[in-house]
């Protein structure tokens, strides 16, 4: 009988210490996991603001592009204009030059 209640206590005992080792151990992962799940979430935050940033960062990129492509539009075109007046006039300038030398006097009168 003593050997029984023994038997019994130990078990008791036994399965006390299970219990209280398996409630540690979920609580000791449950609190793990909640900061697992806090870091997570800071995780998505900082995530979220380098997207908001890059997409700002892309967008200023892309504007200052367009500005750039269209002063560079701009100048091709002020250049455009610069040659056509130039070529427009460039037969007139080659008709006076040349009429000067066919109707000038000869230098040397030998």
């Amino acid at each position: 009988m003593t050997l029984l209640i023994i038997g019994l206590s130990l078990s008791f005992v036994v399965i006390g210490v299970l219990i209280y080792l398996t409630r540690k151990h979920f609580l000791h992962y449950q609190i793990r996991c909640n900061q697992l799940g806090k870091a997570l979430l800071a995780l998505q935050k900082e995530f979220s603001k380098y997207q908001v940033d890059q997409g700002k960062l892309d967008r200023d990129d892309t504007t200052t592009r367009e500005i750039r492509f269209d002063r560079v539009a701009k100048e091709i075109k002020r250049n455009e204009d610069a040659i056509y007046a130039v070529n427009k006039k460039l037969p007139n300038e080659i008709r006076k030059v040349v009429g000067h030398i066919e109707f000038a006097r000869p230098l040397d009168k030998k």
